[in-house]
């Protein structure tokens, strides 16, 4: 796994390898089942989103708009590492190539700032709908729409641009053993022959502008919400309005919840194992339940779901 190295600044780590999801072998085989069930799952049901949103003229609307690019990410994020994460369970050799890791990194990281952004745009549009509807249909044009995604977007792509580049010009000259189940920051930059400290606070700045910002912009975004609900005389009037965005703050909560304690955490309470499993929250779980959520509370998507089983 090592080449000889003409100097110390030289990267000489061809290959990484990922340390075992779990510790007991015996238990590999159920883990691979059980997580390739919720992969499927994850599929299944955001691609469902997806045709809904597209075929259903009911839907052609902003937030659902907002929603079938989340349903789309939330397909290639679990893509960027669970694929591969099925494939180590099966194989010895438990790894990835450099530059297939450093891949692995720039999709997950452009996927992961992007749906940062995305959930705080989907925030705005849930408050100039409930705050602002008689100037809803000028605020939120489809130019805005558009605008709004591909801002969220663009700044996943040159972000996760630079923090890929930031993190694979270091030095990694052994051991390759990566103490996760995909290439993610940390875990990689333990790996790295030079002090990180430098490193590590320039991550810990940049999760805290681009995670806490977008989630910043989605508390201020509900406390207005919630100020117009509170306003309005009757509990139905009430408990509509609210069902409207109930779906957006639980995906929020899923999403942030595990994000913000993974990356924003003090390191005296970082631990390899409890990492993993909060990465697969965020990874897997929340994708999953994500159709769920938005179909089982949203009455347009289950009238829109019957509407295409009826038509096929």
């Amino acid at each position: 796994n090592l080449r000889d190295m003409t100097s110390w600044n030289h990267t000489v780590v061809t290959y990484f390898q990922f340390s075992p999801f779990s510790s007991i072998p015996e238990i590999q085989g159920s883990l691979f089942c059980l997580v390739l069930l919720m992969y499927l799952s994850t599929l299944v049901g955001n691609i469902l989103i997806i045709v809904i949103t597209m075929v259903d003229a009911a839907l052609h609307s902003p937030m659902y708009f907002f929603l079938k690019n989340l349903s789309f990410l939330e397909i290639s994020y679990t893509t960027s590492t669970i694929p591969k994460m099925l494939v180590n369970f099966l194989t010895k050799r438990k790894g990835i190539s450099f530059l297939g890791c450093a891949a692995q990194m720039y999709a997950f990281s452009v996927l992961g700032i992007t749906e940062c952004c995305l959930l705080a745009a989907m925030a705005y549009d849930r408050y100039v709908a409930i705050c602002h509807p008689l100037h809803y249909t000028t605020m939120m044009s489809w130019n805005t729409c558009f605008l709004l995604s591909a801002v969220s977007w663009l700044t996943g792509v040159l972000l996760a641009l630079g923090q890929t580049a930031f993190i694979f010009t270091l030095p990694y000259c052994g051991p390759n053993r990566i103490n996760h189940f995909f290439c993610d920051l940390l875990p990689l930059l333990k790996l790295a022959c030079v002090d990180t400290y430098k490193n590590e606070i320039t991550i810990y700045i940049i999760a805290v502008l681009f995670i806490m910002v977008p989630f910043l912009l989605i508390v201020v975004s509900y406390v207005q919400i919630l100020h117009t609900i509170l306003k309005m005389p009757s509990a139905g009037g009430k408990r509509k309005t609210f069902s409207t965005c109930f779906s957006h703050l639980v995906v929020v909560t899923l999403f942030y919840g595990s994000a913000i304690v993974t990356y924003l955490r003090p390191k005296a309470f970082y631990s390899s194992s409890s990492n993993k499993l909060l990465s697969l929250s965020y990874t897997l779980m929340s994708p999953m339940m994500n159709p769920l959520i938005y179909s089982l509370r949203n009455k347009e998507v289950k009238q829109a779901l019957k509407r295409l089983i009826a038509k096929n």
